[in-house]
C-alpha cells in the first residue's frame, strides 16, 4: 500500500485493566479528545475497550466499531482462521489509513496494554510502514489481577512465566512446574484441562482465578473452589515466593 501523506496519526491507546481512574492522564485526554475513536468487539456486543470509555467521549464521536469476523467458530489450527482473519485486519487497516489520508487523528481504543497479546498489534503492523502511529501504554490485565489478589506475584529472583490456556495440556504442565510465579490467560472453555495441568505440575493449592480485575464485579477464587469461569477477563496466578529480607 503506498504511504499516507497527511496530517493525520492512529493512536492506539492503552485502557488499562477496566477501570477509568487506572488510565494513564496521556490516555484520558486522548479518549475524551477524539473526534474518531475505533475498538473491536464481538458482534453483537457493545465492546469492553467501548464500555470502559463510557462517558468520556465527545458528543460529536464517529465510532468505527471492528466486530471479528470469528472468535471461537472455527479452530485456531483450520488455515481459515488465520485467512478470515487477515482479511479483517485488513479491511480495518484501509478504513483508517483513509481517515488519515483524509487529515484526521484516530483512537485506537485498547484494553490492557496495546503491545501486550492485543488486537492492536494486527493493525499496528499493517498501519506503521503507511501512515504515523503513536502507542501510548497501559496497565495490563495481569497487573490488575495480581493486584487484586492482594499479595506481590514475584519476590528476589522469582522467573515469572505468562502462558495461554489455549497451550497443549503437556505443554502447560512442564510449564508450570518449572516456573516460580504464574500468569495464564485466554482461559475460558480451557479450566477443565487448566485445571488438570496445575495438579499435575503439584500447584493446585497455591493456584488462584481473578476475574474482571479492577471492574465493578471482580472476584477473586482459589482454583481448587472454581467451578467455571468467565469466558474472557479471567487470569489464573501462581504467587512466586522467592528470596526477600
Amino acid at each position: 500500500m503506498t504511504p499516507v501523506r497527511s496530517g493525520g496519526t492512529i493512536h492506539g491507546v492503552g485502557l488499562g485493566p477496566g477501570a477509568q481512574d487506572l488510565m494513564s492522564v496521556r490516555s484520558d485526554s486522548l479518549v475524551r479528545g477524539a473526534r474518531h475513536v475505533a475498538y473491536f468487539r464481538k458482534a453483537g456486543r457493545p465492546g469492553q475497550a467501548r464500555k470502559i470509555v463510557e462517558g468520556m467521549l465527545r458528543d460529536d464521536v464517529i465510532e468505527f466499531a471492528m466486530e471479528y469476523p470469528v472468535t471461537t467458530e472455527i479452530p485456531v489450527s483450520d488455515p481459515r482462521y488465520n485467512d478470515c482473519l487477515s482479511a479483517f485486519y485488513t479491511a480495518c487497516t484501509d478504513h483508517l489509513a483513509a481517515l488519515v489520508k483524509a487529515g484526521e487523528d484516530v483512537v485506537v481504543l485498547c484494553e490492557g496494554d496495546p503491545f501486550f497479546y492485543g488486537s492492536f498489534m494486527h493493525l499496528y503492523t499493517r498501519l506503521q510502514p503507511i501512515a504515523p502511529v503513536a502507542v501510548v501504554p497501559g496497565i495490563t490485565g495481569m497487573s490488575g489481577a495480581w493486584t487484586a489478589s492482594g499479595a506481590p506475584i514475584t519476590w528476589g529472583d522469582d522467573v515469572l512465566t505468562v502462558l495461554m490456556g489455549t497451550l497443549p495440556e503437556e505443554d502447560l504442565v512442564r510449564r508450570i512446574r518449572d516456573t516460580d510465579a504464574l500468569v495464564v490467560m485466554k482461559i475460558g472453555r480451557h479450566l477443565d484441562k487448566l485445571r488438570r495441568a496445575v495438579a499435575a505440575a503439584g500447584r493446585e493449592d497455591a493456584a488462584w482465578l481473578v476475574e474482571y480485575a479492577a471492574m465493578a464485579d471482580q472476584r477473586v477464587t482459589r482454583l481448587c473452589e472454581a467451578n467455571a469461569v468467565t469466558p474472557y477477563f479471567a487470569i489464573l496466578l501462581i504467587h512466586g515466593q522467592g528470596r526477600r529480607p
